[in-house]
């Protein structure tokens, strides 16, 4: 395993070391500029991204689950993606499920040494009765995160299929996951602060595997939603335009 000062996401970036020392404005710019090397960061992954769709697909279609599992930003990312598939596509809520190290109470508030558990994810996803039908995507910036390492091992346990991530090459959850999706975006603005450019990137990558799952199982119509569920103004607005009603 990598040591933490020998990952990418750990790194002094060379570009902002005055960040302090700038105007208000010229801050903002190396966040741009900094934040632009996001999406050249996926580029190189979009094969992994296409293949974690299409595995991710095989499995709902056969009645499994997917399962996104984190510590921290990453965790709560996760659940993020997991709670919006419900109302934008009319999923059931146990269909795509978030898990964080630490629990509901980590997503307002940092419970930072859950992470480092082996064993709390696989205490979570039995609780589920995980099988293998279902598929376990980790999500960690570092790819050492152990509560996603034990988690990913334990899917492959009872032959689960994985994803992981990560915004780091060659990551230890790697070595767990049928397909590893390396998003590596340089090191932070500000040291370490794995919200920023590699949160960023994990946002992306969720996205598109959720979306792609959707339009892959018909809950489109080109690019329409088309079961999307009506439960405010807009949204009633916006079936009205798509003659959905």
């Amino acid at each position: 395993m990598k040591q933490l000062d020998e990952l990418t996401t750990e790194q002094r970036n060379p570009r902002t070391v005055n960040i302090d020392r700038v105007s208000t404005f010229e801050m903002m710019q190396m966040f741009n500029r900094e934040n632009e090397e996001v999406a050249r960061a996926i580029e190189p992954e979009l094969t992994h991204i296409a293949e974690a769709v299409d595995c991710i697909t095989a499995h709902m279609k056969q009645g499994g689950r997917l399962f996104y599992i984190g510590a921290g930003t990453s965790g709560r990312l996760g659940i993020l993606d997991a709670s919006e598939c419900p109302p934008t596509y009319s999923v059931a809520p146990d269909r795509v499920i978030g898990l964080i190290a630490g629990g509901e109470a980590a997503i307002r508030n940092a419970v930072e040494n859950a992470e480092d558990s082996l064993m709390l994810a696989e205490e979570q996803l039995k609780e589920y009765r995980l099988c293998e039908k279902d598929v376990v995507c980790g999500i960690t910036a570092s790819g050492r995160t152990p509560y996603v390492i034990g988690g990913l091992k334990y899917a492959r346990s009872v032959q689960a299929a994985t994803i992981c991530i990560t915004n780091n090459q060659d990551s230890e959850t790697g070595r767990y996951s049928d397909i590893a999706i390396e998003a590596v975006a340089g090191p932070e603005p500000v040291t370490g602060s794995t919200r920023m450019k590699a949160g960023s990137a994990q946002k992306m990558i969720l996205n598109m595997l959720s979306t792609g799952t959707m339009i892959q199982q018909g809950r489109t119509d080109g690019n329409l939603m088309t079961h999307l569920q009506v439960t405010n103004e807009k949204l009633a607005a916006r079936m009205k335009r798509m003659n959905l009603q």
